[in-house]
């Protein structure tokens, strides 16, 4: 997959710019909240999932959270090898959950995946 379908570029976008409008605000819960939805959106896009991640670091830098820090430097880097390769379906992307784990989409987001397929 090279470029996202224009529905699932604008929810990814909407989800993402909640995610950064929160991290403004310093709320870090829903900045993380709308992050992992941008993810699933995103994963399968090389630089929309490193930008993913990107936002992700920065919320586990405000937080001085040190799993979450570590974690997303090194799905930083993952997901700049693997993102047109394999990734794992409806992964949130947090340092919370396994990197590899394949996770349940959330009912509003799968007509936007499918879609994508």
């Amino acid at each position: 997959m090279s470029v996202m379908h224009s529905e699932l570029r604008q929810a990814y976008l909407q989800e993402l710019a909640l995610g950064r409008s929160s991290f403004g605000r310093r709320d870090y819960d829903a900045a993380m909240h709308h992050l992992e939805r941008a993810h699933i959106l995103g994963q399968r896009y090389t630089l929309s999932h490193v930008h993913t991640h990107w936002w992700m670091l920065r919320v586990g830098l405000a937080r001085t959270d040190a799993q979450e820090i570590v974690g997303q430097v090194l799905r930083l880097v993952a997901a700049l090898a693997f993102s047109r390769i394999w990734v794992p379906i409806g992964n949130t992307g947090g340092a919370n959950v396994s990197a590899l784990k394949p996770m349940p989409v959330p009912e509003d987001l799968k007509p936007l995946l499918e879609e994508a397929r």
